[in-house]
């Protein structure tokens, strides 16, 4: 089975999701969604994360966190694996409670737009889903961090960070008129109805931002991740980005344009450099490789790599 891309650094924002094991409950009753958010606690702590959002559903959990330490991995196993024995234990059943991996997409914290619209889709879940009636407010779901946004600093749990979007909405003190403006905002955004693109890049993508978060990622992702972990069309992404700027920089010092990569023969010398460049510090196949640099066909460009390693 392919396995979701995992990458880790300090900083990081994600928005996690998991579902029960066959869409079946992973709450049978408010004491296991209290039993969940002390568990959440406790993996705070453990791990270090701050929590900006969170919704717990009837067979699937939404959370919104910070790992201003790589901890991501390490912390889901031990939140999942405990609260799964905790829930096993109390209703004495056995075996997996979740479905899989979890999928976890990783925002881009550096702009206000991306992280806010994640906060607020989670947020808004319980009125998409119809889990509340038209004419009731989001803060009567109580199983959602909003209705913890609108109470006073002391009566939140520590774990939960509220600052940041309150914040980026320009409400930059934790005052009861700045709580009551916040609820306003997101019923406001309730009404207005959500943009579509932008739920199916949360819904069905790995990461959030703008054009240019997948380069940054890039950098990154070629420091510390291993391609083989990765799902093929995450790890092709990141790989077409990376493999595009080793083209440019190798054309940049060698004086070439793609107009000149494209017009020289199939067979030169520094093409076929840039093909073992290429074949040695990405993933990319020699196929893709023979097209890009215009250098001919697969077995021609096989036949000049293996020239090249025998000089």
């Amino acid at each position: 089975m392919s396995r979701q891309i995992r990458i880790e650094y300090e900083g990081a924002i994600y928005h996690v999701l998991n579902r029960g094991d066959r869409r079946e409950k992973i709450f049978l009753d408010d004491k296991d969604r209290q039993t969940f958010l002390k568990t959440l606690g406790e993996v705070c702590l453990r791990a270090g994360w701050r929590v900006h959002a969170y919704c717990l559903m009837g067979n699937h959990f939404h959370l919104v966190i910070e790992t201003p330490q790589p901890t991501l991995v390490l912390g889901m196993k031990w939140f999942l694996g405990t609260y799964t024995q905790r829930f096993n234990a109390r209703h004495r059943m056995w075996g997996h409670l979740f479905s899989g991996r979890y999928k976890s997409l990783i925002v881009d914290g550096s702009e206000n737009f991306y992280f806010r619209t994640v906060c607020d889709y989670v947020h808004l879940n319980p009125a998409r889903v119809r889990m509340l009636e038209p004419e009731q407010a989001l803060v009567e779901y109580p199983w959602s961090s909003f209705p913890l946004y609108l109470l006073s600093p002391t009566r939140r749990p520590v774990w939960l960070e509220t600052g940041r979007l309150l914040g980026e909405l320009g409400l930059e003190e934790d005052t009861v008129r700045s709580r009551k403006a916040f609820s306003r905002l997101l019923e406001q955004r309730r009404d207005l109805g959500e943009d579509e693109k932008m739920v199916g890049m949360i819904r069905r993508g790995w990461h959030f931002g703008p054009p240019d978060f997948v380069e940054r990622i890039t950098d990154r992702f070629s420091r510390q991740a291993k391609p083989e972990s990765f799902r093929a069309a995450e790890h092709g992404e990141i790989m077409e980005v990376k493999s595009r700027r080793i083209i440019g920089e190798f054309l940049a010092v060698h004086g070439w344009d793609c107009d000149r990569l494209k017009s020289e023969r199939k067979g030169h010398p520094l093409k076929i450099r840039l093909a073992a460049e290429l074949r040695n510090n990405t993933t990319q196949s020699v196929e893709w490789i023979a097209s890009e640099l215009c250098a001919g066909t697969r077995g021609t460009l096989s036949n000049a790599l293996s020239k090249l390693n025998r000089i």
